[in-house]
């Protein structure tokens, strides 16, 4: 077969019209016959050209479309925006405007906003029984709320007699079956805000004028039966008179003294204040623990530095009150003879006399060789904090009785019973010229009182807690106080607000005290079982006293910066510069 295919194929080369379908059959022909055709195939030129063209042609035109259509697809997106703001305009109105009058009546609303709000609301969404529920205990809430702030201001009658005649008069019920003095004057108080409120004011003014004319006949024809006027204050004893006239005359001194003081230092060139303060802070931020000691066989509750720094006097919750020699902390001798726990101690300003309050209601004054002096008694509940007057003569007692009282320590004798906190008193704590004496409680209050004329002279509210400490700076115009919201706050008596709230601990905070000499620095004790120390000037951490294993619940500071601390773990710390202890080395 092979012999017949070859002069066929040599004869037809030179025809023209045979060389298209040979290549033809070239192209479709499978790779086994090419061998055999290829030899004659260079004689001739068209051939070579004409095979591989065809393949590539394909491919290049179905690439010349797709780039032409990306720029058209954007061009056709952008108009349909531009009509979507315009066609709500023209629906609202007529939906609105036909229900205008009914959410107008339902909600009493003039503006067309309100009116669109309120069609809306009731259009596409319904109240739930809970939902008004709620709504109707919210609403019930505020209105008590608002009862009570209008009752703590309306002035109610304290005197029993006069309560149950103005209840007599307002046609109520003079007294229900076990019911005591304050539960009527407040249900008193409650029914005359009650009035009030529903616009029955004249009925009560009206009682008003009857109680005041029946008051007025009964004093001109001279019973005594009804209802009497009672002075708006409590005419006090003699004793109470000479002892603000001491209290005046001797802040007056003491004030003229400390304001000499600070002009003279303020003008003097080689006075440099900044630089005493930072060498104090430098001090105080070297305080390091130099001893620590058993204090008793239950928790400690107070503490207290004698004048010279040589004494030191603790309390406990045992009941016992104890002397121990500094620095080396050594038992002197123990104050026996209060019947229950121990709460506070205090040192004398002036002597080497010792103060100490219980929870057996019951102050005692005592010597260094643990006899007693005095007996102070008449509160009706547990005793809190006390403190010294500056002069020595006087001493004060806070007591969860809501009282605190002044002594005198001379003759023991109760000068003077003060009210004005809602809840039990706790901290106390005089001025540095002995004028003013500040209070803290548990109604989260702190007072100052003039004791030259026996008047509150400032409310201080700012905490949200109970204030348990307090302490005035010795620069005469700031004030601390710590409480239970673990913050110490800083008072600026000349503005009469908070000047400063330091986040102190993060526990409560059970004791503050400024520096005594010239209150260059704060130490503040906390339930958190440390002590920390603050700078005056910017109220910034200067150090952090760690080492008790228990709740630190009193602290005090002596000279020139040493420092004691007492907690329920039983121990006395005593906190010492670093500098004085290597000066006591060197003396050794």
């Amino acid at each position: 077969m092979e012999e017949e295919e070859n002069p066929n194929t040599s004869t037809s080369l030179s025809d023209p019209s045979t060389t298209e379908v040979l290549v033809n059959d070239l192209t479709t022909a499978p790779a086994t016959n090419l061998p055999p055709v290829l030899p004659p195939i260079p004689t001739v030129p068209p051939v070579a050209v004409a095979t591989p063209e065809p393949l590539p042609q394909p491919i290049i035109t179905p690439a010349t479309p797709p780039p032409i259509m990306p720029p058209i697809a954007p061009i056709s997106s952008i108009p349909p925006p531009v009509p979507r703001p315009l066609a709500p305009l023209p629906v609202r109105p007529p939906v609105i405007r036909p229900l205008v009058p009914q959410n107008t009546e339902a909600n009493g609303s003039d503006s067309d906003s309100d009116r669109d709000a309120a069609h809306g609301s009731s259009a596409d969404y319904e109240i739930s029984e809970e939902s008004k529920l709620i709504r109707e205990r919210q609403e019930k809430a505020m209105q008590e709320l608002l009862m009570k702030r209008r009752a703590y201001a309306l002035a109610v009658p304290t005197n029993d007699s006069a309560v149950r005649a103005r209840l007599r008069r307002l046609g109520e019920p003079i007294t229900f079956f076990g019911e005591r003095e304050m539960e009527r004057r407040e249900r008193l108080r409650m029914i005359m805000v009650k009035l009030e409120t529903e616009g029955q004011l004249e009925k009560l003014l009206k009682a008003h004028e009857d109680e005041e004319a029946a008051t007025a006949a009964a004093v001109g024809e001279g019973d005594t039966d009804g209802p009497q006027e009672y002075p708006f204050f409590t005419e006090g004893s003699k004793e109470l008179l000479d002892a603000r006239v001491h209290i005046a005359r001797y802040s007056i001194v003491k004030a003229a003294l400390r304001l000499e003081r600070e002009r003279r230092r303020r003008n003097d060139p080689d006075e440099d204040l900044d630089a005493e303060m930072d060498s104090a802070l430098k001090q105080a931020g070297t305080l390091v623990l130099d001893c620590s000691e058993i204090g008793d066989d239950r928790p400690l509750s107070g503490c207290s530095f004698s004048r010279d720094g040589k004494l030191l006097a603790t309390s406990a919750l045992s009941g016992v009150a104890k002397l121990w020699g500094m620095p080396q902390v050594n038992k002197v001798t123990a104050l026996k003879g209060h019947t229950e726990r121990a709460t506070d101690v205090a040192f004398s300003p002036v002597q080497n006399l010792i103060a100490t309050a219980s929870a057996d209601r019951t102050a005692r004054l005592w010597d260094t060789e643990g006899s007693v002096l005095r007996k102070f008694e008449g509160h009706l509940d547990r005793l809190a904090r006390l403190a010294f007057h500056p002069s020595g003569k006087y001493l004060a007692t806070a007591s969860f009785d809501k009282t605190w009282r002044l002594w005198d320590v001379d003759t023991g004798v109760e000068l003077l019973l003060q009210e004005g906190h809602s809840r039990s008193v706790y901290g106390i704590c005089f001025h540095h010229d002995g004028s003013l004496v500040a209070s803290c409680g548990l109604d989260a209050l702190v007072r100052v009182w003039d004791l030259r004329t026996g008047r509150s002279i400032l409310a201080l509210e700012g905490h949200v807690k109970p204030v348990l400490g307090i302490s005035f700076s010795p620069n005469g115009y700031h004030l601390a106080s710590g409480g239970e919201d673990n913050t110490c706050r800083i008072w600026d008596l000349r503005k009469k607000k908070s000047l400063y709230i330091i986040p102190a601990h993060s526990n409560l905070v059970s004791q503050v005290k400024f520096e005594p000499q010239e209150g260059y620095f704060l130490a503040t004790a906390s339930y958190d079982m440390t002590a920390k120390v603050w700078s005056a000037r910017d109220f910034k951490p200067v150090k952090t006293l760690s080492g008790h294993e228990s709740k630190v619940t009193s602290l005090d500071i002596v000279g020139e910066g040493n420092l004691v601390t007492v907690a329920h773990d039983r121990t006395i710390k005593l906190w010492s510069s670093r500098s004085e202890k290597e000066n006591d080395m060197d003396v050794d």
